[in-house]
């Protein structure tokens, strides 16, 4: 049984505003860039039989920093799609739809929590068929959706799932059973993983 190490992207320039990023392609801040960088120590402790990435930029730049090549693009990791509210923060999106919430309402042109139920399944699938040390690196709604459907849970659970910018989390089992082995471990300059102390930066 395979054990999944997910890495967050480092941030955009509109992560960090808390902007919905799916389909637009936009790289790493400087910040970001050196926070990829820098996830590189940390993960050198772990020898990967596969790498799956998302085929955005800013996941794609955030493996290759990272040292984590050669990688296998994954277009099922891309992020949730957000149709209409691209580019738009919650309370931006909440001024015209009071109290939407994505993990059970999806988006206006995007995908529907059902959609990504069966998206994230298509990669889960995958995953436990993997052998040895897989890392998959994306988007902070996909991860946490992957994450959910990991654990066998309804994809809403991943709403209790906050994840930063340029973290680390690992799956596993304990026994037969899939679990959440770490999560959300942010990765300072020393490369040493350390609870994550960042502000929330859920739109990816």
């Amino acid at each position: 049984m395979a054990e999944v190490v997910l890495v967050r992207h480092g941030a955009t320039e509109w992560s960090a505003a808390h902007r919905h990023t799916s389909y637009t392609d936009i790289d790493l801040t400087p910040d970001g860039a050196q926070a990829a960088r820098n996830l590189a120590g940390s993960l050198g402790s772990w020898s990967f039989d596969l790498v799956l990435v998302s085929p955005r930029l800013r996941a794609t730049h955030t493996a290759e920093l990272a040292g984590l090549t050669p990688y296998t693009v994954d277009k099922d990791l891309v992020e949730w799609d957000y149709g209409d509210y691209e580019g738009l923060t919650t309370p931006q999106i909440r001024e015209g739809r009071p109290g939407w919430y994505l993990w059970t309402d999806g988006s206006p042109a995007g995908e529907t929590p059902e959609q990504m139920t069966e998206r994230m399944d298509r990669v889960v699938a995958r995953l436990r068929r993997a052998k040895g040390v897989v890392a998959v690196v994306g988007h902070a709604h996909a991860l946490r959706a992957l994450t959910a459907r990991w654990i066998e849970q309804p994809i809403s659970v991943g709403g209790h799932l906050k994840l930063d910018t340029a973290s680390v989390s690992v799956l596993g089992h304990e026994r037969e059973v899939p679990v959440i082995l770490r999560w959300n471990a942010a990765v300072p300059a020393s490369g040493t993983h350390t609870a994550s102390t960042a502000p929330p930066s859920s739109a990816s």
